[in-house]
């Protein structure tokens, strides 16, 4: 249990049976009337965002979850397996849990992996990965006025938006958390 007045980011609260995650909070004392705790919580497993508003220095219920650096082996059917680094288990995440991270993951590539009760609740990546770009058109000189884009596929599969100028072959620099190219690595 912990009260209102220590939310922080990232803590994830038993609300209802439910798991949610704390993505932003704000404690608010208004000029009459007692203060409170408004927060934007996550739902873990589905995703859904929703407000609610807690009355200050009340006590809330938060939930056990273990966050673990793992690497990603390989993908087993639509399984993908990840190993622990210290102690060498491997165990088995289901793709719907893996989720838009799949896009991004190449095999022996690290990730922390969120686990409550023994259930997986989801995988995180780094907020950039740098992937290579397996197949695009090529860029004519001269065919626009600003700077335009163009769709690339990279080594994952995954399709992202990238510079007229970029090539087969060339590395990249690509946000995880919405597919965007952030630049070029040489």
């Amino acid at each position: 249990m912990a009260s209102t007045n220590d939310l922080k980011n990232g803590l994830v609260l038993n609300i209802d049976g439910q798991l949610w995650s704390v993505v932003e909070f704000q404690h608010v004392k208004p000029g009459k009337g007692p203060a409170f705790v408004r927060t934007k919580l996550k739902n873990v497993l589905s995703g859904k965002v929703v407000d609610k508003t807690f009355n200050a220095g009340v006590k809330v219920e938060t939930a056990n979850v273990d966050r673990r650096d793992m690497q990603f082996l390989y993908k087993d059917g639509s399984d993908f397996v990840f190993m622990d680094g210290t102690t060498y288990d491997q165990i088995h995440i289901p793709e719907a849990t893996v989720g838009d991270a799949a896009n991004y993951l190449l095999e022996n590539q690290s990730a922390q992996v969120a686990t409550h009760d023994g259930t997986v609740l989801y995988v995180e990546l780094p907020a950039s990965v740098v992937l290579e770009i397996t197949y695009t058109e090529p860029g004519l000189q001269g065919d626009r006025s600003t700077g335009g884009t163009k769709p690339a596929t990279l080594e994952t599969g995954a399709q992202i938006n990238v510079p007229l100028f970029l090539e087969q072959g060339t590395k990249v620099k690509v946000d995880t958390r919405d597919g965007s190219y952030l630049g070029r690595v040489n």
